[in-house]
């Protein structure tokens, strides 16, 4: 269970009772009303701190930190916020997370570039002036993480996002999270009239070495209330946005291949609104992926074009299920460990099925039998190319994270961390892992992006070769397409990981 801690009035800006009413809204809800709603699932019993003085309530949360023994949610209790966002902050996978709103950046200059373009001995800290629409922080770019933060006294060089308001902390920082909150509270004389808990907490987690994601707004509604006038502006907005088609969005996910992403996922998330609908688990939507795949395969071993033709279409739509399955599980938020094991063991049988369908079929018409030597083949690369991706997924989770820089609470300006991350940048530029940067940057380029998505030919790809060359060929063409493409993917991955693994 995650324990949730809700902010109360802050000082400054902020400052705003609960009782506010969401007019706009079903049921015209106090904003408190409605925010213990959300979280109600999340923990029947939120704890609340009043930060009228703002020490003892930094001692009061490092006291919930020492005590929690699971997530920490730290939310201010005069937002008015979608369900959905709340759920994509604590359900995601980042060790804390903040919620925040980039600024637009100049047209002609990206954002690293704009880093880049001013020494940093040369680049004057500012503090930012606070709106409402939030705290000025400095987001690193291509990183997805906050680098520093600042306060009303302490300066934060060049601004180039805003803290919104709620943090996701996970169990393994809440004694840091209880460490920084002590050593905040002893340092009163950092505090202004505009700082509140929500942009301390932050400020002294960066400057302790957390990893702070990030997570924009995107199509989702967030906004702390400090009037009745905001209130009912937060309520108009809210009810005009369609908060089910953003779930329903991000119920896809967004780092499919070109096939998948243009080709599939572009309708196939309204069949996954249909089926969670109608009360369709994931592992029912698995089983017709299945299903679909060993007709696929049936129709292969005809050998007969028209059926062939067949066995492309049912071997596409199978693929589609596939797809769907996921994404009903994340819109309908039905996890499982049974479904994920499903999912991933009856992948690779419908492949093996409709590798074993093709070779019958190529035999069962007389064309010799010859074609064993090409299904296993294909049937061994990709064997080996998933045993490959999963020890090196494994690896990857023992390693240790690197220590990221830490600063002095009571440094004046984010100048020294600056300039450690600089030094590291450095670093990193050289041998290997230069060329491994200079390729990442690369993927700016959309085909270059899509390029490397596609030559490590995944499962959208592979089901798209399979059923364009069976259809409009033959098996012999379909399994050299495999282990040709198979081949190359092969390479690729295994240069990269070897690469990564030396740097």
């Amino acid at each position: 269970m995650t324990r949730v801690v809700l902010l109360g009035s802050s000082p400054g800006p902020d400052t705003a009772p609960t009782g506010l009413r969401l007019a706009a809204l079903p049921g015209n809800p106090t904003v408190g009303e409605r925010l213990r709603g959300q979280i109600l699932s999340l923990d029947p019993q939120p704890a609340t701190i009043e930060p009228h003085d703002v020490a003892a309530a930094l001692r009061a949360l490092a006291d919930v930190a020492e005590s929690a023994t699971d997530n920490l949610f730290i939310l201010p209790a005069n937002s008015v916020i979608h369900d959905e966002l709340i759920y994509q902050i604590t359900k995601a996978k980042r060790g804390a997370i903040a919620l925040i709103a980039k600024e637009p950046r100049p047209e002609t200059l990206d954002e690293e570039a704009q880093e880049d373009s001013v020494p940093i001995d040369e680049a004057d800290p500012e503090i930012g002036d606070r709106t409402l629409e939030g705290l000025p922080v400095r987001v690193r770019a291509g990183k997805s993480r906050i680098v520093s933060i600042g306060t009303a006294r302490i300066a934060v060089t060049r601004p180039n996002a805003a803290l919104l308001g709620p943090l996701h902390i996970k169990a393994q920082h809440l004694p840091v999270l209880a460490e920084t909150c002590r050593e905040l509270a002893e340092l009163t004389d950092l505090f202004g009239p505009d700082d509140d808990l929500v942009q301390l907490i932050a400020f002294g987690l960066v400057r302790q070495g957390v990893s702070l994601g990030l997570r924009g707004r995107r199509d989702l509604f967030y906004r702390r209330v400090a009037t009745q006038e905001e209130a009912n502006e937060a309520g108009a907005e809210m009810a005009g946005m369609n908060e089910d088609r953003a779930r329903l969005d991000n119920a896809v996910k967004g780092a499919d291949g070109f096939f998948t992403t243009y080709f599939v996922s572009t309708y196939s998330r309204f069949i996954a609104r249909w089926a969670a609908r109608r009360g369709l688990t994931p592992n029912q939507v698995t089983l017709i992926s299945i299903l679909l795949g060993i007709a696929a395969a049936a129709c292969f071993a005809t050998g007969e074009r028209p059926w062939m033709v067949a066995g492309g279409v049912l071997i596409y739509f199978a693929f589609v299920f596939d797809c769907v399955d996921g994404q009903v599980a994340r819109y309908a938020r039905k996890f499982g460990v049974l479904g994920a094991w499903l999912d991933a063991t009856f992948d690779r049988f419908k492949e093996y099925v409709v590798f074993a369908g093709l070779a019958v079929g190529w035999v069962v018409s007389g064309n010799g039998d010859d074609i064993w030597i090409l299904a296993l083949a294909a049937i061994g690369l990709q064997s080996i190319r998933h045993l490959l991706d999963f020890s090196f997924g494994i690896s990857n989770r023992r390693k240790a994270p690197a220590k990221l820089p830490t600063l002095s609470l009571a440094a004046p300006d984010d100048r020294p961390l600056r300039k450690d991350l600089e030094k590291r940048k450095i670093e990193r530029n050289q041998g290997i892992r230069g060329l491994l940067k200079m390729w990442t940057k690369a993927g700016r380029y959309r085909v270059v992006h899509w390029a490397r998505k596609m030559v490590v030919f995944p499962i959208g790809e592979r089901f798209a070769a399979i059923a364009i060359t069976a259809a409009l060929f033959d098996a012999r063409v379909t399994f050299i397409t495999l282990v040709a493409w198979g081949t190359v993917a092969a390479a690729y991955t295994l240069t990269g990981r070897l690469m990564r693994s030396l740097a």
